[in-house]
């Protein structure tokens, strides 16, 4: 079997995991801090996917210690293939969410402090941040996943 930096087992995997649940976390506390989140349909659409997306990574954060350390985990293709399937789709609603959140904040920054105020929208800009960052590592691990399936 090949061995594929980054893919699920690996300590590459793991950092990916990590990184994933650190800025999905950051994400929803940032969001979470002001309480008026709630009356844009796309910033709870943010906190909703980030909700699901951190401790999806957390989990398969925890297998791939278990991994790492222990080194005993067999890799079969249905596992791989549902924590593919998993990733892709949580990858695509965090990008959509971090999408949605970054041009609503932006459109309500332009609309001046009276809609948005600066501390407050720095706040949700910098969520929508730590979105796209769990984003991109989140399409990283399907990417590496994808790579690892024809060898299983």
């Amino acid at each position: 079997m090949e061995q594929v930096p980054g893919a699920f087992g690996t300590s590459a995997s793991l950092a990916l995991r990590f990184g994933q649940t650190l800025f999905s976390s950051a994400s929803l506390l940032f969001m979470c801090f002001q309480v008026e989140f709630y009356s844009y349909t796309a910033f709870s659409y943010l906190v909703t996917v980030m909700g699901l997306v951190a401790p999806w990574s957390f989990l398969l954060a925890l297998v791939d210690a278990y991994s790492v350390f222990i080194r005993c985990l067999t890799r079969q293709q249905r596992v791989v293939s549902i924590i593919v399937m998993g990733d892709f789709v949580l990858s695509f609603l965090s990008l959509a969410a971090a999408s949605s959140t970054a041009s609503v904040t932006s459109i309500l920054h332009e609309a001046g402090p009276l809609y948005c105020p600066v501390p407050i929208c720095s706040r949700f800009e910098l969520s929508a941040a730590m979105a796209f960052l769990s984003w991109f590592l989140s399409f990283s691990s399907v990417l590496f996943n994808l790579w690892l399936l024809p060898s299983l």
